[in-house]
């Protein structure tokens, strides 16, 4: 088991001092290889030594954090950016990173996204989607994550890459995974992807409608589309 992580802060003075504060005070068990607001700097860095956390802002000294994503994932680094703006973010969650925290960086959100990139180091599974004990799974938020029990998941619903998560409260929460990757770790929950924008909870089922392909009301009263070529399939797993 790794027990010893090393870490890059890319990142203007006053936040990289805010961070390797942060580090320092709550997880020793990683050492800050490299701080820096430079794109070319942090890229030569990177490039001779393996690195298993960056913090990673978007505006730098000579370019933008964006820049680097392709460096970062060839070397399997786990990626937390770090912004002042909700529009970047955004952004971010478009281009794949899962882990963001809004300026000023508070010490709950700091801790929650550390603690979730530790865990995945010593599981070796970079994925934001572990299924946990007790039927639970992991939602990461702009936030950190929303923890819930999986028989709340009532329907995913692709919307490019990441997904609507709807519960059963009423919420809904979007992640930046593809619905490909909910039906790889909730087919064996009884989920059904019965189209390509749509995995659903057979337990939350609540109505078949006869037709071309069909359609499913759901207990929210949303009414999907079934697609003609998951019809078959999805009517034999219902009888």
């Amino acid at each position: 088991m790794k027990n010893t992580f090393h870490a890059c802060i890319i990142d203007d003075k006053d936040d990289r001092e805010t961070i390797s504060r942060l580090l320092k005070k709550e997880f020793p068990e990683i050492e800050i290889g490299c701080r820096t607001a430079s794109l070319r700097a942090a890229s030569d860095y990177l490039s001779k030594n393996p690195t298993d956390l960056v913090f990673l802002d978007l505006p730098l000294e000579d370019g933008t954090g964006f820049e680097i994503l392709s460096k970062l994932r060839q070397k399997h680094s786990f990626i937390i950016f770090i912004t002042d703006s909700e529009n970047s973010a955004i952004q971010a969650i478009k281009k794949g990173i899962t882990e963001c925290i809004l300026k000023p960086v508070t010490n709950l959100d700091f801790v929650l996204a550390v603690h979730k990139a530790i865990e995945n180091f010593r599981n070796n599974n970079h994925t934001s989607l572990l299924p946990l004990p007790q039927n639970k799974i992991n939602l990461p938020t702009l936030q950190g994550f929303k923890r819930v029990n999986i028989d709340q998941i009532i329907r995913c619903e692709a919307d490019s890459n990441y997904t609507f998560i709807y519960l059963l409260d009423k919420t809904k929460v979007m992640v930046s995974k593809t619905l490909h990757d909910f039906e790889k770790n909730l087919s064996s929950y009884n989920f059904f992807r019965i189209h390509h924008k749509h995995l659903i909870n057979l337990e939350h089922l609540k109505e078949y409608i006869k037709g071309k392909g069909g359609q499913v009301v759901m207990t929210d009263d949303s009414v999907l589309d079934v697609s003609i070529r998951r019809k078959n399939e999805f009517l034999h797993k219902m009888v």
